[in-house]
């Protein structure tokens, strides 16, 4: 009787993820292999609009000199499909919003009919008895509203991540993405980066400001004994989830 009380208190908490935290009791979290990102199930290969195409320059039999190079050999910045890039990331963003609303409006009407082509001497005779013609209809209304918001953002995240080019595109911008993972002792911190890049905005020592990324997409979450902590309960998400107030 108590395994059958166990196993059905066990297979709701499956579905919510409880099993794979269960599972995972004693261990540090598993960390990512390294893989292709083109094999990534949720990569997509980008699609942007591309100036009219233009003759690539021919080379110089016997010649040093390649084009777009700042050497006599060759640059040695990411350029092609597979290059490694380190993006510098440096973002602090400071915001402080506040708006008030105070709203208020009061209505009245009134309405009757003392005369009506002669007929005021015979409304007795079709309408109860206390009615007063001239004030059939009175209404007055009253509303009034008051809001207040505000709003105070004070964020700093600074890092240095190294992607891969994924894709060039038809005009010579590349397409970087990039993924690392830090794990100290039962928390995993997991940084991934993701954006198009000229190659004229690359340092010569093969690094790209955060803020010359095009279409930027930049996480940084992390999983494991201090995130579960800090996230909701299960059940306290569902009736946030649900509840209407």
């Amino acid at each position: 009787m108590r395994g059958a009380v166990l196993l059905a208190m066990l297979v709701p908490l499956s579905g919510c993820g409880t099993a794979e935290r269960l599972a995972r009791i004693g261990h540090a979290p598993d960390m990512a292999p390294i893989s292709d990102p083109t094999r990534d199930p949720d990569y997509r290969p980008v699609s942007m609009p591309m100036p009219a195409p233009q003759d690539a320059r021919q080379l110089v039999a016997n010649s040093l000199w390649r084009p777009g190079s700042r050497t006599f050999l060759r640059d040695q910045r990411a350029a092609a499909v597979g290059d490694l890039i380190t993006v510098l990331v440096s973002i602090r963003d400071n915001a402080a919003l506040s708006n008030s609303t105070d709203r208020s409006r009061d209505n009245s009407e009134n309405m009757g009919i003392p005369r009506l082509l002669g007929l005021d001497a015979s409304y007795a005779r079709f309408l109860p008895n206390g009615i007063d013609p001239s004030k059939l209809v009175e209404a007055s209304s009253a509303n009034s509203s008051v809001g207040k918001g505000e709003i105070k953002r004070n964020e700093a995240v600074t890092m240095r991540i190294a992607a891969t080019v994924t894709q060039v595109l038809p005009n010579g911008n590349l397409v970087v993405g990039g993924r690392q993972q830090v794990r100290v002792n039962q928390e995993m911190r997991d940084l991934s980066i993701a954006g198009i890049i000229r190659p004229q905005d690359i340092a010569s020592d093969n690094t790209v400001q955060h803020d010359r990324l095009a279409e930027p997409r930049i996480a940084y979450g992390g999983r494991g004994t201090v995130s579960d902590v800090q996230a909701p309960r299960y059940g306290q998400q569902v009736l946030d989830a649900i509840l209407p107030f």
